[in-house]
């Protein structure tokens, strides 16, 4: 099974599906941040195996989903082989199906939020995804949530930087994200092509106005589990932050 950084780049352009009340959610992964176990102090597995953690060591393939700040879920996809303890944090999702169901979810505090801001972190993607700790353990190669694609030309824009609101580890570039998507979780800071040399700081510059979701550059593959869905080999990691 591949590690944590290989899956980190794989996954942005990828799509995450999950069914919610017989509607199928979607969104374009365009930010993940890899946390590489016992050799990183950010990882939540850092220390070993322990019952909040030991999803991140069932081996890749399973979501790892844990609770932070008292108010937010974060959902990661474990990586490597069993009692590796790695994972990747999804931070950031743009939004291409059930966006109405979306809004809701992302609403129920009384403020409607705007498109770019539905998916736009760790915990809101969840929260507009309706990932919760009951999902923790899930197999992604299932049916109740996955992972398919990869979409085209993703990797011709993929950037990275260093790691977001950690206090440890955070020289490590193991952030990858779609360059100029507004999607992006992280404003501000200076990044390279993925596969060049490291960087000091934390993120992309936004652009301007979200491309409409839908468009053909964000249309997800057939959201059916058992279409185009693509079997994901096993992956993962976590954090000890907002996310991962």
């Amino acid at each position: 099974m591949r590690g944590a950084l290989a899956v980190a780049r794989d996954l942005p352009g990828m799509y995450l599906f999950r069914r919610v009340r017989g509607t199928t959610l979607a969104g374009r992964i365009v930010e993940v941040e890899a946390y590489l176990g016992s050799r990183d102090p950010a990882s939540h597995a850092y220390r070993g195996m322990t019952p909040r953690n030991e999803v991140m060591f069932r081996g890749g393939g399973h979501l790892y989903v844990y609770f932070t700040y008292g108010m937010h879920f974060c959902c990661n996809v474990v990586a490597g082989p069993p009692g590796s303890g790695l994972a990747v944090l999804i931070r950031a999702v743009e939004p291409v199906a059930g966006i109405d169901v979306m809004t809701r979810l992302r609403s129920r505090d009384g403020r409607r939020r705007r498109m770019h801001d539905l998916c736009s972190g760790p915990g809101k993607l969840c929260q507009a995804f309706g990932i919760t700790r009951g999902d923790n353990g899930t197999d992604l190669c299932g049916d109740r949530i996955w992972l398919a694609g990869p979409g085209t030309g993703a990797k011709r824009r993929l950037a990275r930087s260093v790691r977001i609101g950690i206090s440890r580890g955070r020289e490590f570039p193991w952030r990858f994200y779609l360059r100029d998507n507004p999607f992006v979780s992280h404003a501000g800071g200076t990044a390279r092509r993925a596969g060049g040399a490291h960087v000091t700081s934390g993120g992309p510059a936004h652009p301007g106005t979200p491309r409409q979701a839908g468009s053909s550059s964000s249309s997800p593959p057939s959201s059916s589990a058992g279409g185009s869905r693509r079997r994901r080999r096993r992956p993962h990691r976590r954090r000890s932050r907002p996310g991962g």
